[in-house]
């Protein structure tokens, strides 16, 4: 039913590369390629190739490398008129503005980038896109909105037979199923997933399978060894392809399974580790789940009640501004199970319009000397609808 699994945000000339390509080798062809697009002034190569550097770059946490890249990748697209290049260096945009915390404006560009996906006929990067919507809320807790839209790219990736988009959905149903607490119907996602992904050699959605099945073998079965033995195996893939950012999840919940089985000084170690390399690509909800993770553990490792309420309350105070709602509830339930005191949530006048990524995000993309000169403001508007969950998702 699926075929082999594809990357298509490797294009032009470097549509030869792997889904499974090291990181560090997509960038070298892909900078090789940019280059030589540039010196002959072919603009469509440049924003294909671009592209590709862009997502390498962003994968491997270099945040500012990848910002300056799909900038340039948007305007060759746009200097040569090709509409379905600029919707793919928008999508990649909005997916590191994600990365990076900057949920209102990854709304904005993923938003952008499936109008100008089903402009320019390109309905992979418009289901690209609308699944980065669908993301962006389930990260931020809002399954009610986007779990119907996360439905219905599943059922449209299984018509094509597209094995990663079909991965990539039902690890994330599977994962709202599992944060309100349907372990089962989570465990069974995940377990197909992970065999979609094997069979069509996609060992970034395998090793994401993986983990989800470890998180709940551990929670669930309270089998400690066999969810540290599928971390270890998802780990393998993540350090064979150079995924920075998989690989500091993986070792985040391989954090979570040792506290969950009462070895805290083990996981105090991997929530450091895990912590760092989140700080070091500027990645804030791994850093603040790390950060939540390490303070338990600390205060099971008898530091003072008073500094474990004060750091809860601190990083109670982060979530609500970067607008992770399932994350803000974790930290209630830490306060709660730790026996500290509930700080009050922050009212509305505390929350700022954007947070602090937001912001520095948001401000190159008007910025002249970086961004397209045409500003996303500026790009055709909006006319993709999809069943309604479009506008919940974008509010």
């Amino acid at each position: 039913m699926y075929g082999k699994a594809f990357a298509p945000e490797y294009q032009g000339a470097l549509t030869t590369l792997s889904v499974n390509s090291s990181l560090d080798d997509v960038l070298a062809a892909g900078t090789e390629r940019l280059r030589a697009a540039e010196q002959a002034g072919e603009h469509v190569e440049a924003a294909r190739s671009g592209l590709a550097v862009a997502e390498a770059h962003r994968r491997l946490g270099q945040v500012r490398e990848a910002d300056r890249a799909w900038k340039a990748s948007y305007r060759a697209a746009r200097d040569a008129g090709d509409v379905a290049a600029m919707a793919w260096a928008l999508w990649s945009g909005g997916t590191l503005a994600r990365q990076r915390g900057a949920f209102r404006l990854a709304r904005r560009l993923l938003g952008l980038a499936a109008d100008l996906g089903e402009q320019g006929g390109d309905i992979v990067v418009r289901g690209y896109s609308l699944a980065g919507l669908a993301e962006t809320g389930r990260i931020q807790g809002d399954y009610e909105a986007v779990g119907r839209l996360h439905e219905q790219l599943l059922a449209e990736a299984r018509r094509r037979g597209e094995a990663r988009h079909t991965v990539w959905a039902l690890e994330g149903i599977a994962q709202m199923h599992r944060n309100s607490g349907a372990h089962d119907t989570a465990y069974a996602l995940f377990e197909e997933a992970a065999r979609i992904a094997e069979g069509a050699e996609d060992r970034r959605g395998h090793a994401w399978a993986l983990r989800g099945l470890a998180d709940i073998v551990s929670a669930r079965d309270g089998d400690t060894e066999r969810a540290l033995g599928l971390l270890t195996e998802a780990e393998e893939s993540c350090r064979a392809m150079n995924l920075s950012g998989a690989l500091a999840y993986n070792h985040k919940m391989r954090g979570n399974v040792l506290y969950r089985a009462g070895r805290y000084p083990e996981a105090r170690q991997l929530y450091t580790q895990a912590l760092g390399e989140f700080r070091a690509m500027g990645e804030p909800r791994g850093e603040a789940l790390s950060r939540l993770g390490l303070t338990k553990s600390l205060a099971r490792l008898g530091r003072d009640r008073t500094e474990t309420a004060a750091e809860l309350a601190e990083l109670a105070r982060e979530l609500e501004r970067i607008g992770l709602r399932h994350a803000r509830e974790m930290v209630a339930r830490a306060q709660n199970e730790l026996g500290v005191e509930t700080a009050a949530p922050a009212t509305a006048t505390q929350t700022p319009t954007s947070t602090p990524a937001e912001a520095q995000a948001q401000a190159p993309v008007s910025t002249p000397a970086e961004a397209p000169t045409s500003t996303p403001a500026e790009a055709p508007a909006p006319t993709t609808r999809v069943s309604g969950e479009r506008a919940a998702v974008t509010r």
